[in-house]
């Protein structure tokens, strides 16, 4: 299988996890920022990446949308689910997904890179770096208020998050597609010398959860 990826995108790494806890044997091909969309419109019609393409007989040609190469590999490779069998269980694990996913990993990426523009500019000083993080900045939106309603949400995050705490798993005994997306989504704040002292608990966890998938640890994790 083939995976079509930004290297820096937290959404990316998402869909890497999966593929790890699977056990499924996959190459990566980084692409572009703009240059990639001349290569995704064709094969998906959308512009998003993560994009997995299966490259066997019988498979889609593509998936694009992390949430739908979940759904992919727990029906291609049902051996070590991600999507719990219990109604109740899997309902939970499925809010839980899509709530990270259009909430909570927009806001991570509005904090992530204003701490970049500012205080954690020595991450990488250099113009290239800078001319990047300027452009994530416009594209989205990124600024005073927009931080500080992302901080707030990240703020309920872990909230919700804090059973990790308490026990291994957000949704009953056993690993998840709500605890890949939020290990994955929330793993750039460990860059941020504010969330690793008041959330400790939460990196560990990110950290066992990248062992098990056998993905290298993120940033500020290593």
């Amino acid at each position: 299988m083939l995976l079509l990826q930004f290297s820096t995108s937290h959404y990316c790494r998402k869909a890497r996890l999966a593929l790890g806890y699977k056990g499924i044997i996959y190459r990566v091909k980084n692409l572009t920022p703009g240059v990639h969309a001349l290569q995704l419109k064709p094969k998906t019609g959308a512009t998003t990446v993560p994009v997995l393409c299966p490259e066997l007989p019988g498979q889609p040609e593509c998936i694009s949308d992390s949430s739908e190469i979940f759904r992919f590999l727990e029906e291609f490779s049902p051996d070590r689910r991600l999507f719990p069998l219990e109604a109740e269980q899997r309902l939970r694990a499925e809010w839980l997904e899509d709530w990270l996913d259009e909430s909570i990993g927009t806001a991570t990426r509005f904090v992530y890179y204003d701490y970049r523009a500012g205080a954690g500019k020595a991450i990488d000083p250099s113009l290239a770096s800078q001319m990047v993080i300027q452009i994530v900045r416009r594209q989205y939106n990124i600024n005073g208020t927009t931080v500080a309603l992302a901080k707030k949400r990240l703020a309920l995050a872990f909230r919700v998050l804090s059973v990790w705490q308490d026990q291994s798993y957000l949704c009953g005994d056993q690993l998840t597609i709500a605890d890949l997306t939020a290990a994955a989504l929330l793993s750039p704040l460990a860059l941020l010398p504010e969330y690793r002292e008041s959330v400790p608990w939460l990196f560990e966890r990110i950290k066992e959860i990248h062992l098990i998938c056998g993905e290298p640890l993120p940033p500020g994790l290593g």
